[in-house]
């Protein structure tokens, strides 16, 4: 480091926050919302919020709190956790706020100002939500921020106000310093997380780019200094990829990190930062939070600016689909272990692990009979953090949208290094889909002039590819259709062999059972492709006997099963939960899970040509 960046670095740690400086601000057109933020009694975790909207010309303001937040597909309607709210004028009248429903106050007779109060509750550290404690405020701006309808492009300002007795500072991507920050539009504010304590804070550049990473953890400051220098390498390979890092409006991109006992496990998007949150400690799950950090720094490209249609602009009220999570975040989960082994932080093994299991998510579930990866990605609303009270058969019909289109990419990067002997990849195909819809970014700070549809996806392939045909098939077939890749040639044009991690053992399904007072009933549903399901067998049912054997606990049906051999036709006896007793007989199917290795792990020899393509895709680049 140099002596100018040294005493730069040390200037800005020495202000007491990590803002970005205010540089593209433009004068407001109207008056600016102006928020405080306050947090009077943080040991029982709640804040204080003032929001004070001025120059009015509607007769109703239509306050509201948000449903959805950006980086999350389904609802989480935080306006559960407001409460105490009180509408002033301008000349200090209480107003009567009125409630259209549960998530909005509207506020009339007002003049041309409104100033609302209220009390928000949080008590999750996670992406999506805010935790409040006399450590720190984990702020998630949509579980936070009150807002009204039609002033979306008004700039904003907020003031963190410090507890009474505490040295906090501002760990954001808004603009600022201190304890003031700007945001130019409702967008890019409720796209800005902020942590507000006594944050431990590092620094690095790459190429013109500076990056922070802001750590509230219970670790070492040596720990913390080797684990950014890991971080950096991500940044490195990631920035590699696309030949260029974005142009980050604050001026940085800022890395949050809650690595605490009571923390959820989570990573969170935005335009120039992320949180990641996990209950676990730098020392003990190191390569498991690097992951996330290769998964969540991918998106600063891919789904931030490389943006499906369906998620541009963000809707607050409503949950927000799109057909291409398989693509926003699917290629994503394939590119965090690439990105990890090409950095050298991980071994082989872990990798090729990685990858058997986006394979197995596939192969191994009816899923992809019964949905698309389109279809796969609109149902994010529904299982992308929400809750169903009601039973579901997800097991059978859904597969994740991260793993489908993980397996999607996987496949796709080894058919294109496959056709072209390693001259086209996928970083290719992520290369032109920045410099189409990614790098022109938006005329407005904070939004997205060019997101893309699946056409255009399959057309920047086409482009790729110099193989309209072959990018219009690939899409039919494994996007839009049910069709599943044939991995095996595939991983062999790199010296992998894709085979059975348990050849020879008998199957009757992933059945899982529960001891419940010596009697033993299955816990999960029966998928369609399990031998137990042609028996009629399925959750709820007490099971009997297997094999004439009595069975109370899962180690019985482990060793009745260990006893036989693929083909073998054994009797079963269950009662199902109406009562009904039945006994049929099943036939057992050879376990049909993978794994993937290296030849030369299984005694082979790695040729030289599969040990050039294996470099080529795995090894550090340049």
């Amino acid at each position: 480091m140099s002596r100018l960046l040294a005493a730069a670095v040390c200037a800005a740690l020495s202000t007491g926050a990590i803002g970005a400086p205010a540089r593209h601000a433009q004068p407001p057109e109207a008056a600016p919302i102006h928020y405080r933020f306050s947090f009077p009694e943080p040991q029982h975790r709640w804040m204080q919020v003032e929001a004070a909207f001025s120059g009015l010309a509607q007769q109703t303001l239509e306050l509201r709190m948000s449903r959805s937040s950006p980086g999350r597909y389904s609802l989480h309607d935080f306006a559960k956790n407001v409460y105490d709210v009180h509408a002033f004028a301008p000349d200090g009248r209480e107003l009567e706020t009125t409630r259209p429903d549960p998530y909005g106050w509207n506020v009339s007779g007002f003049g041309s100002g409104v100033t609302v109060q209220y009390k928000v509750y949080g008590d999750r550290v996670d992406g999506t939500y805010l935790a409040i404690d006399e450590t720190h405020a984990h702020i998630n701006m949509p579980a936070v921020i009150m807002w009204a309808h039609g002033l979306d492009e008004r700039p904003a300002s907020i003031t963190f106000q410090e507890p009474a007795g505490m040295r906090w500072r501002v760990a954001t991507q808004l603009h600022g310093s201190q304890l003031e920050f700007t945001a130019p539009n409702l967008q890019y504010l409720m796209d800005s997380p902020a942590e507000f304590g006594p944050e431990t804070i590092r620094e690095f550049t790459v190429g013109p780019r500076t990056f922070r990473f802001s750590a509230h953890h219970t670790g070492t400051d040596a720990e913390l200094d080797a684990y950014v220098k890991s971080v950096e390498q991500i940044v490195r390979q990631e920035g590699a990829i696309y030949g260029e890092f974005p142009e980050y409006e604050p001026g940085t991109y800022t890395f949050l990190a809650d690595y605490l006992p009571y923390a959820s496990g989570d990573g969170m998007e935005h335009r120039n930062s992320t949180v990641m949150t996990a209950a676990a400690t730098i020392r003990d799950q190191r390569e498991r939070l690097l992951d996330t950090v290769a998964h969540e720094f991918f998106h600063c490209w891919n789904v931030e600016r490389i943006r499906p249609k369906g998620l541009e602009p963000f809707d607050f009220d409503r949950a927000n689909m799109t057909d291409s999570l398989w693509l926003a975040e699917g290629f994503t989960q394939y590119y965090g272990p690439l990105v990890l082994q090409r950095a050298g932080l991980v071994n082989l093994p872990d990798t090729l692990g990685s990858f058997a299991g986006l394979v197995s998510s596939v192969t191994l579930s009816p899923a992809h009979l019964v949905r698309s990866a389109a279809d796969m990605s609109r149902m994010a609303p529904f299982i992308d953090g929400g809750r169903t009270v009601d039973r579901t058969n997800w097991p059978r019909t859904v597969t994740s949208y991260y793993s489908f289109g993980g397996a999607i990419a996987l496949a796709l990067d080894l058919t294109l290094r496959d056709r072209s002997n390693g001259a086209v990849t996928l970083d290719d195909f992520m290369r032109a889909m920045w410099r189409t819809y990614g790098k022109p970014g938006g005329s407005r700070e904070g939004y997205v002039d060019h997101p893309y549809t699946i056409g255009d996806a399959e057309a920047r392939l086409a482009d790729v590819s110099g193989d309209r045909a072959f990018a219009h098939q690939f899409f039919a077939k494994y996007i839009l259709g049910h069709d599943v890749v044939d991995y095996a040639p595939l991983l062999a044009r790199a010296g992998l062999q894709l085979r059975k991690r348990d050849a020879g053992r008998a199957w009757l399904g992933d059945v899982r059972v529960d001891d419940r007072g010596g009697a033993v009933y299955v816990s999960t549903l029966i998928e369609p492709n399990w031998p137990a399901y042609q028996s009629g067998l399925e959750q709820d049912d007490e099971l009997r006997q297997v094999d004439g054997q009595r069975v109370s606990s899962a180690d019985d049906l482990a060793r009745v099963l260990a006893r036989h051999k693929p083909g073998d036709r054994i009797p079963i006896v269950f009662v199902n939960r109406t009562g009904r007793a039945a006994a049929t007989d099943v036939v057992l199917a050879e376990d049909p899970h993978i794994e993937v290795s290296a030849v030369e792990s299984m005694g082979g020899t790695l040729s030289a040509a599969q040990k050039t393509f294996r470099e080529h895709w795995l090894g550090q680049q340049p």
